[in-house]
């Protein structure tokens, strides 16, 4: 085989179907058959200078993806596969290869071989293994060609990109960085080795901490990366530009000595760059804004000395320079920005920068902007016109209501006219999305002078509508302005001034969605989204009119339905559409779903749940996600009645709660289950069975994606809450599930804030589950089953308290199973939580709570304490 290796991997490349899967097939045989001789041969191919590159290349790239993987299980499997079944000679052998490879003279078996080299290094360094590696690879980098010291730059960048800093020494971090620093100085006569030193700066930063708390060390490190920004070639001076971003979220605390600096770098990049270098000038300052909202939004600007991280308040005290750099980017629009969905330039990178600008400093900003706005807003040329719109909309969320509402009062009525009558697209198109952001920050019942009134209400609705049967791009960003303008009145109470005009709306709103054109520019989405919130924000006066969409909604789905021979670009497009049907009808179930238009659901139910059921045949992830929220909407508004379509629907329950490669539609399925269970109470008892061992199944499952997890928990409280003390079977299966996961959530040492989140995620949902149990079995003569839990219960719940790291959702949920400990169990309990190490100092803390959801919970949880410990 090893003799024919190039010819199979020349063939699995070929354009003929029939050679190439001939080809899969034979180099999948010989890897099952013999793995370390399969692996051993790819690296041989690789190293060997006499083989044609492309089999080279492709040699090299099932080399990494027989070590790395995109889902995580199948990562582990490779990973444990290489250090437990390969034999230490074999993978020394291909190891040697991959080294050697990094002196070809061949550029793609170069790079090819950094990749591997890495994910060898991700896989050996944590265990201790390869120890050698990064001498040799260091060992005389300064007497190397070029071309092998830039491979060997590119490894060292690549391979920090996969090892977490813990696992090298400071000493190795030192001498990484050493090597890279120096590829990258001015001095470096060769430009592929400084870029690829750049690079590897980049991947190298979060392993620097010790160097960028040493003032030499960071000195001559940021020397080196602004000088690089001067470098004449447009890539080194990109990559240098990336560090910066880079440090501007890591070492935000270590910049004052240098922003003026970089400042001056940055703005001259901008004015006089060419584009993906300027693109990344203006993302420094976008990334210091996002690291100023942040620690504002933590410490509500209250500072003192001994705080973690102070606000050096950048943007605020480069504002008089950095907003008219800014404004000036809003001037160098491309003529066809607004069709390309993925349209990304100066003039968007400027104006988002001007939008993170406003949120770090609010009313500050405003007096900045405004002179621009007056002066181009009227000029004869369309890009000043949009430039100052773009300015306006820019800012307006960020300063104060006070600030910015007699300017918007001016500023509205001219916007109208420009959306009617500004003979430029652009224009249009930017006034349109203005008008939705002063919608959606400007506008609802929270604001003590409203911007939109009886007298202006009639035009702004007229303009919108008319608007929409403007360009594809226009009338998408109108759709979206009526959307916030709905939004605004959803707490209105009984009567919404879009009640005389609800008609009007919905009907231009499904005339959009037929439009011709309305795959452009995500306008039928657009439409029914806005459809979706108009109706959402309805009041009673439009019921009946809401009800009239129930029918034609149906109609259209059943025509989706019924298309034949579709080619799969039109499948795809039919998928959409219903996904977006299914999603409507939702929000009318919902809507008409309360007591006095429940009636109304009842009398169509059979016919839309005959759809739902048959959108589940198409084989699409979104539109089942749709149809299984529309069925859960169904089944609140039928409630006991939805039992008549558990028999023909529950097939496809099952088919959702195991869906673990599309675990969204899992995880949406998980919540319908939670929706069916309030429905129908213990007449879903019939089906417990099938469901938990489905559920119990997902939680062992290491295929399924983690976010899954803490909605199955919740789950579990559920069913208990629906079946009672039927329950008892599972308790045998589900509590030991619930304390491991309960153990493993008191360990989890918050890693960074994605983690925090999930672990409060985790606790919630464990409490949820703990809850449903214990008020299920209330008052049942079973509920002696849940005493031995009880010490494991509490014991949660103390570590949980002691761990200090509660959000306010799980603090309520937590104090909610004290109290249904105590309710349920009664005196069974009240002994436990005495000897609690925490309960009661837990209990006072949310007695005193601002929040008054935990207030409540707490109160009621000491009523039933107080009953059981006196």
């Amino acid at each position: 085989m090893t003799m024919e290796v190039t010819q199979v991997l020349l063939n699995a490349q070929s354009v003929d179907g029939a050679v190439r899967k001939h080809a899969e097939e034979s180099l999948k045989h010989f890897q099952d058959q013999n793995l370390p001789g399969f692996l051993l041969s790819l690296s041989g191919e690789l190293v060997n200078e006499e083989k044609p590159i492309e089999s080279r290349k492709l040699a090299g790239l099932i080399l990494k993806n027989a070590l790395d993987a995109k889902e995580q299980h199948r990562k582990l499997e490779l990973v444990q596969r290489w250090l437990t079944t390969i034999d230490v000679g074999v993978k020394s052998q291909i190891k040697a290869c991959l080294l050697q490879t990094l002196s070809s003279l061949v550029h793609d078996a170069r790079s090819t071989a950094s990749q591997v080299i890495a994910k060898v290094a991700g896989i050996e360094l944590p265990q201790k293994q390869w120890p050698e590696l990064i001498g040799s690879l260091l060992s005389n980098i300064h007497q190397l060609p070029p071309h092998v010291k830039q491979a060997t730059l590119e490894t060292l960048g690549y391979m920090c990109e996969e090892v977490s800093p813990d696992v090298l020494d400071q000493d190795q971090v030192n001498k990484i960085l050493t090597a890279v620093v120096q590829g990258m100085n001015s001095s470096e006569a060769n430009n592929d080795v400084r870029l690829a030193a750049t690079r590897a700066l980049y991947n190298a930063l979060g392993f620097a901490q010790a160097n960028f708390n040493n003032d030499m060390e960071r000195d001559y490190i940021m020397r080196v990366i602004c000088e690089a920004t001067l470098s004449p070639d447009v890539k080194i001076r990109q990559a240098a530009f990336e560090c910066l971003v880079a440090i501007s979220s890591t070492y935000y605390e270590k910049l004052a000595p240098y922003i003026k600096d970089i400042f001056n770098i940055t703005a001259k990049a901008v004015r006089e760059d060419e584009e993906p270098v300027a693109l990344q000038a203006i993302e420094f300052w976008s990334s210091i804004c996002d690291e100023e909202i942040d620690i504002l939004e933590e410490y509500g600007g209250d500072f003192t000395g001994d705080s973690e991280i102070p606000c050096f308040y950048f943007i605020k005290q480069a504002l008089p320079a950095l907003v008219p750099m800014l404004l000036e980017t809003l001037l160098k629009q491309e003529e066809d920005q607004d069709q390309d969905e993925g349209a990304w330039n100066l003039a968007m990178a400027g104006g988002t920068c001007l939008g993170l600008v406003a949120r770090t400093v609010g009313d500050d900003i405003v007096p900045f902007v405004l002179p621009f706005i007056e002066e181009n807003i009227t000029k004869p040329d369309w890009r000043q016109r949009e430039a100052a719109t773009y300015a306006f909309g820019s800012i307006l969320e960020g300063p104060s209501p006070d600030k910015l509402t007699s300017i918007v009062n001016v500023a509205l009525s001219f916007m109208l006219t420009a959306l009617t009558k500004d003979p430029n697209s652009h224009v249009k198109d930017t006034t349109a999305w203005t008008l939705g952001r002063i919608f959606e920050f400007l506008h609802g019942s929270a604001m003590e002078i409203p911007i939109i009134t009886q007298a202006n209400c009639q035009q702004i609705i007229t303009v919108l509508l008319q608007a929409m049967k403007d360009a594809p791009n226009v009338a998408e960003k109108a759709c979206g302005a009526l959307y916030y303008l709905a939004q605004g009145y959803e707490d209105v109470g009984s009567s919404s001034p879009l009640t005389p005009y609800f008609q009007e709306i919905v009907q231009t709103l499904l005339t959009v969605t037929h439009r011709e054109d309305a795959g452009e520019s995500r306008l039928r989405t657009a439409a029914y989204e806005t459809l979706n919130e108009v109706v959402r924000c309805s009041t009673d006066e439009t019921a009946a009119m809401v009800l009239q969409l129930v029918p034609l909604i149906m109609m259209e789905l059943h025509q989706t339905l019924e298309a034949q021979k579709l080619s799969s670009d039109e499948r795809e497009k039919q998928y959409e559409l219903q996904g977006l049907l299914c999603g409507c009808l939702q929000v009318i179930i919902q809507k008409l779903g309360s007591e006095t238009t429940r009636y109304v659901v009842l009398q169509y139910a059979d016919q839309m749940m005959g759809l739902f059921l048959r959108v589940f045949a198409c084989r699409n992830a979104t539109v089942h996600e749709e149809a299984m929220l529309a069925i859960g909407a169904l089944a609140y508004a039928t409630g006991p009645d939805f039992a008549k379509y558990m028999n023909e629907f529950y097939k496809y329950l099952e088919m959702g709660l195991q869906n673990f490669e599309e675990y969204q539609v899992c995880a949406v399925t998980v919540g319908v289950v939670g929706d069916i269970c309030r429905a129908l109470e213990d007449k879903i008892l019939p089906y417990c069975d099938g469901i938990m061992t489905l559920l119990l199944k997902d939680l062992s499952s290491n295929q399924l994606h983690r976010s899954v997890k803490p909605p199955i928990f919740s789950c579990f409280g559920d069913i208990a809450l629906a079946i009672g003390d039927n329950f008892d079977k599972y308790l045998m299966y589900a509590m030991p599930m619930l304390q491991s996961a309960a153990e493993l959530s008191s360990h989890t040492s918050a890693a960074d804030d994605e983690m925090t989140e999930y672990t409060n995620l985790l606790r919630n949902g464990i409490l949820e589950a703990y809850s449903g149990i214990l008020q299920g079995f209330k008052n049942s003569p079973k509920t002696q089953l849940l005493i031995p839990y009880a010490p494991h219960i509490l014991q949660f719940l103390d570590s949980m308290y002691l761990e200090k790291d509660m959000d306010d959702a799980v603090m309520k949920t937590a104090i909610g199973v004290l109290g249904d400990l105590a309710d349920t169990l009664g005196s069974n309990a009240g002994s436990l939580i005495q000897q609690s190490l925490s309960s009661k100092e837990f209990l006072n803390e949310c007695l005193s709570s601002d929040d008054h959801l935990i207030k409540e919970s707490a109160e009621w949880a000491k009523s039933a304490i107080g009953r059981v410990t006196v």
